[in-house]
């Protein structure tokens, strides 16, 4: 067992020997404070995941419709997430909240995380090599087996995000406790609960949502250039296009992101093995565990805890959940609703028509990158404005301007549908700019889905009086039931209803406005006041 350093104070006694920590007469432990920048360092990893997932999200709908899977059942291939996220995560979470690795708790499944998702990208870039040395041929329209092992390496790709982000969130979450501490602590009374802290655990998020705001800057911009078949020109193949071979490169340089990101992450996480004895666990963190009275519980147990509740914690999951139904027909379709709906573009047409999909894509993309830069840039004050207004109305306000957007992207197509281009493939200025302005807006209630509700679940998980892990991987579930509502349905609907994307994106207009609306009446007000004396 090793032993505090001399920098952990103990509150009401003197001498902390024998290695434990002290205690004081009013059940408190001292702890010296995680500073910022381990903060800010343990947070990167979300730059590396999120450069792979901006490449998934920009160029996956629509190579894979170039492999031959129509639109109407494309977005089935994106079932994988909310499945494995509804399974994954809160396993994930519960597993590393328990977790005795040498390593720590959290580290571990980062680690792992990270290598599956390297192994995943590339079985996506080499699909369609691999579909040809199993008999596709190359200038087939359909293509089964590149299809094959594109959806394993997709599957793959959401499994691997599942199991990385939960710890990722829980780590920031252990080093914005008011006991938090930058080394091991053995903690003799099980049944100390060490707070949260509002503020920093704002912050925390705030850092993490400017990485995937970075991470989402460089894939989306990695995503629009259409040159990186001559910079790595071993991608091009007889099997893989110029297309394929600029998101094989992509991908390529996504792993080397990834890693860089991954070891900042792991080097800044100086975690404290969990060391059980006498069922009494050692750990750094806030989370403790008696054994003897917690028992691994089973994964229906785990779902089972979502019956205790408050009715705070039930109200956040609910608007978090409107939230993402409004966010994942946008998310899954928006490059594609650029080629298709602004550009005219099809991905299986003529090479005329699948050159100005293929056009529009790029434009997205763009539009993404500039979605990111507003992401990161509102990332920064978003925990100054939760403060001064609270996180209800900052919430609720969010999801009422990204409503707004959507419906004027419905707006959009409407208008082109009408239209007839003085060139083919190239509509006017005025509505390109258009389309990218609401893409850009986008990112201001982008940043503040990716770290308010994380926040509010943090400061709130002693009284579920479960691990912060578990705790990511129930509020996960506000995410992963509306992926899978969209990845089932929105394909079809959209199919019934004209074959584009507009009828997604009306319910998701809808959704968002719904959760605007709870989330300023009925959400509490959730504040991150600074504490004395705190940085």
């Amino acid at each position: 067992m090793t032993a505090p350093s001399s920098s952990f104070k103990e509150e009401g006694r003197g001498g902390g020997g024998g290695g434990g920590g002290g205690r004081s007469s009013s059940g408190t432990l001292g702890y010296r404070r995680v500073p910022l920048r381990r903060l800010f360092r343990a947070g990167s990893v979300a730059c590396g995941v999120q450069f792979g997932w901006a490449l998934q999200l920009s160029l996956l709908t629509p190579y894979v419709q170039e492999l031959g899977i129509p639109h109407a059942w494309s977005s089935l291939v994106w079932l994988c997430g909310p499945v494995s996220g509804m399974v994954v995560q809160p396993l994930v979470g519960h597993l590393s909240d328990r977790c005795a690795s040498p390593w720590g708790r959290r580290r571990p499944f980062i680690a792992g995380g990270a290598l599956a998702i390297a192994l995943a990208v590339v079985t996506i870039g080499y699909s369609s090599d691999i579909g040809s040395l199993l008999g596709d041929s190359p200038t087939a329209r359909l293509r089964p087996r590149a299809i094959t092992v594109f959806v394993l390496g997709f599957w793959l790709l959401d499994v691997a995000n599942n199991l990385i982000q939960g710890p990722c969130r829980a780590l920031l979450a252990d080093f914005t406790g008011k006991g938090s501490s930058s080394g091991p602590v053995m903690i003799i009374y099980t049944s100390i609960t060490l707070g949260k802290d509002p503020r920093r655990a704002h912050r925390a998020n705030a850092y993490y949502s400017m990485f995937m705001a970075v991470g989402n800057i460089l894939g989306f911009a990695t995503g629009s250039y259409s040159l990186w078949f001559k910079i790595l020109p071993f991608t091009l193949t007889p099997a893989c296009g110029i297309s394929c071979a600029n998101l094989k490169s992509a991908f390529l340089l996504g792993v080397v992101i990834l890693a860089l990101t991954t070891c900042m992450t792991l080097t800044a996480a100086d975690e404290a093995p969990l060391n059980v004895s006498n069922h009494v666990v050692e750990n750094y963190g806030q989370v403790v565990f008696d054994e003897e009275e917690s028992p691994d519980p089973s994964f229906c147990e785990l779902l089972g805890s979502l019956r205790s509740l408050s009715q705070p914690m039930l109200l956040i999951m609910l608007v978090t959940g409107l939230m993402w139904l409004g966010w994942f027909p946008f998310l899954l379709f928006d490059t594609d609703w650029m080629g298709r709906e602004v550009y005219k573009g099809v991905p299986s047409g003529s090479d005329v028509v699948h050159n100005y999909y293929y056009v529009g894509v790029r434009m997205g993309a763009f539009g993404l990158l500039l979605n990111s830069v507003v992401l990161g840039l509102s990332s920064l004050v978003v925990e100054r404005v939760c403060r001064k207004w609270g996180t209800a109305l900052v919430l609720g306000i969010s999801n009422l301007i990204m409503s707004f957007c959507f419906w004027i992207m419905l707006l959009i197509s409407f208008i082109v549908s009408k239209m007839q281009f003085h060139e083919p493939g190239i509509p006017p200025k005025g509505i390109v700019v258009a389309a990218l302005g609401i893409f850009s807006l986008l990112g201001l209630p982008l940043a503040i889905t990716y770290s308010v509700p994380y926040a509010m679940i943090s400061t709130h998980t002693e009284s579920l009086e479960i691990g912060q892990g578990l705790a990511m991987g129930i509020l996960n579930l506000s995410v992963v039931i509306p992926q899978m509502i969209v990845s089932l349905l929105s394909g079809p609907w959209d199919q019934l209803l004209g074959g584009g994307n507009s009828p997604s994106l009306f319910v998701g207009s809808a959704a968002a406005f719904a959760s605007g609306v709870i989330a300023i009446l009925y959400l509490p007000q959730f504040t991150a006041e600074k504490s004395r004396g705190q940085p």
